[in-house]
């Protein structure tokens, strides 16, 4: 099952030296049976991103929290889509979520998507607002449509030590 797990450019350093990539709460994105049925129309490859999209969002909520901790957090949305067994559906949770088995080795890593540097003002304004755009606030909702806005690049696993020295 091909999954999109939210991620921060801290956790991508933990891949790259550990070899492994530890899901928070095990928690990943996928296009499961719930997230197609929610969709009107739609091939599996908008599908596949609209969950990627969905992992991008939690990846605010993991920036926002590694801010409270390092105010020099590097504000870019990561996810990391792998190919995975064994990942659980949990449609209480929300549509595309599943819960990983356990922590994903970097050999079953397809890609690895990023902010580049000119997101990272708007990033970082979406990341403190999160919650309330998910409560419905308007202001809230504009400024993380603006994160929204810019789309993640995409690297190749082979190239994530060469993309961390460049950050």
């Amino acid at each position: 099952m091909r999954v999109y797990v939210p991620a921060t450019v801290a956790m991508l350093d933990e891949l790259n030296s550990g070899g492994e990539l530890v899901a928070v709460g095990n928690t990943a994105f996928s296009l499961t049976p719930a997230l197609r049925e929610s969709y009107a129309t739609g091939g599996d490859e908008e599908l596949e991103y609209a969950a990627m999209l969905d992992a991008a969002r939690a990846s605010l909520r993991l920036l926002n929290a590694e801010l409270d901790k390092d105010p020099k957090t590097v504000m870019r949305r990561a996810v990391v889509s792998a190919d995975v067994d064994g990942a659980l559906l949990r449609p209480d949770l929300d549509y595309a979520v599943v819960k990983l088995a356990g922590p994903i080795p970097l050999k079953v890593i397809a890609a690895i998507h990023l902010d580049t540097e000119d997101a990272q003002d708007a990033v970082r304004a979406a990341a403190a607002v999160i919650d309330a755009a998910d409560m419905g606030d308007p202001d809230a909702e504009f400024t993380l449509g603006d994160a929204e806005d810019h789309e993640l690049a995409w690297y190749a696993p082979q190239e994530l030590p060469f993309l961390l020295e460049l950050l």
